[in-house]
């Protein structure tokens, strides 16, 4: 049996997808231990849902630092913490591309559409369900994806579809994808704690193919 993947996870936000993982994890539903908890934001609900865990936690603000300077800090956490992949699990802020090229392949985001459609700069929470309702879209999903210097363009690793229903806001479908986002999630983790995806992941050539991840049959990997 392989021992448990060393995630580190940045977040901004309300802390779910934190909260959800902790969950499976302490559960022994998904092979890893969660290491650090980084965010960006002093006042992010997640520091506290992390500190009432136990999770070990830091405040590391990006916006107007210095790239080189806060690549160094954030690098000596990981690395001290023992950081094999880190999950950016709504992180806000674009990470620098000298941190990007340090930990090449071994890093992961979630993304509430099917990539490549509705992502990009600004495309974040609710912004990407009114896009994707505003389109008159039959269906979205959530995407799991390499982290590389353009974003939102990284390797394709699973994708989960989501039928848009009659009615929806952009409240519901954030409800449903966040529901398909965490399945996607688990089975990209639990590939890399398996060893079925290597670290670090260097993806395909060429543009990233995917298949949908489906409980039933197992999640989709790029070729």
């Amino acid at each position: 049996m392989s021992s448990p993947l060393a995630v580190a996870v940045f977040a901004s936000g309300e802390g779910t997808t934190l909260e959800a993982l902790a969950e499976q994890a302490a559960g022994g539903h998904v092979p890893i231990r969660i290491v650090l908890v980084l965010s960006d934001r002093p006042t992010a609900a997640v520091i506290e849902k992390a500190r009432r865990r136990g999770l070990p936690t830091v405040v590391l603000p990006l916006r107007g630092e210095d790239a080189q300077r806060w690549t160094q800090e954030a690098s000596q956490l990981l690395r001290t913490a023992g950081t094999s992949l880190v999950l950016l699990a709504g992180f806000l802020s674009v990470l620098p591309p000298i941190f990007v090229r340090q930990w090449e392949g071994r890093i992961i985001n979630t993304h509430p559409a099917l990539l490549p459609k509705f992502g990009g700069k600004g495309m974040y929470g609710d912004r990407v369900h009114a896009a994707v309702l505003a389109a008159g879209e039959s269906e979205t999903g959530a995407t799991v994806h390499l982290v590389t210097e353009e974003l939102d363009a990284g390797p394709i690793l699973a994708q989960q579809r989501v039928p848009v229903e009659p009615g929806d806001t952009p409240e519901t479908l954030r409800h449903r994808v966040q529901t398909a986002e965490r399945v996607a999630l688990y089975s990209v983790l639990g590939r890399f704690a398996e060893g079925q995806l290597p670290l670090p992941y260097r993806g395909p050539a060429g543009r990233p193919r995917s298949r949908d991840t489906d409980p039933k049959s197992g999640p989709g990997v790029s070729d």
